[in-house]
């Protein structure tokens, strides 16, 4: 594959969603639906403007660093065209929820992510609302996949490609979908799970492409009528300021950490999952779920 390629065919799929995301909003109109706030959509706009320059910022580096790991240190090639492409692909979308997993796990890397998640609404651009300096580290999850022997731009490729599958799922507008599909792909409505702020759905159903993923491993959850899916933060933002925005749990981490006194402390807060805290002040997902679950075993008893 030519750069050229690469760059028509994500010029193609990205105005396609932007073509998608006019309809929905449209639709959303015309039936009194209520997914889109314009406050918020500019908001989006804007994480996305700044992600974009930190890409642009990123790109060549990208590129020279799968390129060199490609050529001078993979293990071996795929010959067949097809097992390249299927292979290439399945990886790629395994080391995607690698990464997503990191953003929700571990609180130094969920400062960053958290602004993907800073939305109280779900449609189409909140696909665009992006983790803005995601791409200053992404590109290490990838190289495991210039070692294996694919192209550095292949590897570009098959990323835009799951980004694109990804952004489609975040919409209101399809229900669930065929039981074997739902059994296999991220739908909308795994993807809805994923951005709820109630307790059950907290750090649930990280995969871009396949949902497999995360019934192997443990992070799934199916969206359950009787909890019904509320968007956005646990705690709510009260600044919705372009800086603050941003930088708000970046804040709130290093004032955190300003609160432990051993060095171990410090570190834990910028390593343990969000929510852990030295004194015990307050909860991670996990123990807000054990709550939770014993709250609802405690109602059936």
């Amino acid at each position: 594959m030519t750069e050229s390629t690469l760059s028509s065919a994500i010029v193609y799929l990205f105005g396609t969603i932007i073509f998608l995301s006019l309809l929905e909003s449209y639709f959303s109109y015309k039936h009194d639906k209520k997914y889109y706030d314009s406050k918020d959509t500019l908001t989006t706009i804007y994480l996305m403007s700044v992600n974009f320059l930190v890409n642009v910022v990123m790109k060549s580096g990208t590129y020279i660093l799968l390129d060199f790991c490609y050529r001078r240190y993979r293990f071996f090639i795929i010959p067949n065209v097809f097992l390249y492409w299927t292979v290439l692909i399945l990886l790629q979308d395994f080391l995607y929820w690698l990464l997503h997993a990191t953003g929700h796990y571990i609180r130094l890397f969920w400062a960053v992510h958290v602004t993907h998640h800073s939305s109280e609404q779900f449609n189409l651009t909140t696909g665009f609302r992006s983790s803005v300096f995601e791409p200053m580290y992404r590109l290490f999850f990838f190289v495991p996949l210039s070692l294996l022997g694919f192209n550095a731009l292949d590897i570009l490729f098959a990323y835009y490609i799951t980004q694109i599958y990804g952004n489609l799922v975040h919409t209101q507008a399809i229900g669930k979908l065929h039981p074997v599909i739902e059994y296999i792909f991220v739908t909308p409505s795994h993807h809805r799970v994923h951005h709820a702020s109630n307790y059950r759905y907290l750090d649930k159903n990280m995969g871009m492409l396949l949902i497999l993923w995360d019934r192997m491993f443990g992070t799934f959850q199916e969206e359950l009528p009787e909890d019904k899916v509320k968007y956005g933060l646990v705690k709510e933002l009260e600044n919705r300021g372009p800086v603050n925005i941003i930088f708000h749990e970046f804040i709130a981490l290093w004032q955190d950490m300003k609160k432990a006194d051993s060095p171990a402390d410090k570190l834990k807060y910028l390593f343990y999952a969000p929510g852990w805290s030295h004194d015990g002040q307050s909860q991670t997902s996990k123990d807000l779920q054990r709550q939770l679950a014993e709250e609802e075993g405690s109602a059936v008893v």
